[in-house]
């Protein structure tokens, strides 16, 4: 570009009418409906997806926490029962699986595998979880 070039001022476009004006108000007014529904439609479905999303890291994040908690419970089990075990060994007991203090906290470390595992499976399953079929794209039910 030359300096003569740059110093001349923009050339002032002739804009040709527009085509807004040339419409019936009834027509500006389904076009402008439409065009707010649009936006509506896209700010709703925004918003669903966002609720979603946010209420499905609440739950994952409570599973965590409840998983958690259930596996310092069986930690502390097992504990009580090697402690249990190994006083029962030095006291010079025999059968030790068959005596009832053993077998309680088996039974009850069984309970807590087993509803941990349901806590992972829970997990896993709101991972995976999606969107309600119902909450549709706006586009898609515009085309």
């Amino acid at each position: 570009m030359t300096d003569q070039e740059k110093q001349k001022p923009p050339a002032m476009e002739v804009n040709a009418p527009d085509e807004v004006h040339d419409e019936h108000p009834s027509e500006q007014h389904d076009r402008f409906r439409e065009t707010t529904d649009k936006i509506w439609g896209s700010t709703k479905h925004a918003w669903s997806t966002a609720t979603f999303k946010a209420n499905q890291y609440k739950k994952l994040v409570q599973k965590k926490i409840d998983l958690a908690a259930l596996h310092k419970k069986i930690g502390a089990a097992h504990a009580d029962l090697g402690k249990l075990i190994d006083d029962l060994r030095e006291e010079g007991k025999k059968n030790i699986m068959n005596l009832a203090e053993v077998r309680e906290i088996l039974t009850r470390l069984d309970e807590l595998k087993t509803e941990a595992a349901a806590l992972e499976e829970e997990i896993e399953q709101i991972r995976t979880e999606g969107l309600p079929h119902n909450e549709e794209i706006p586009e898609q039910k515009n085309a």
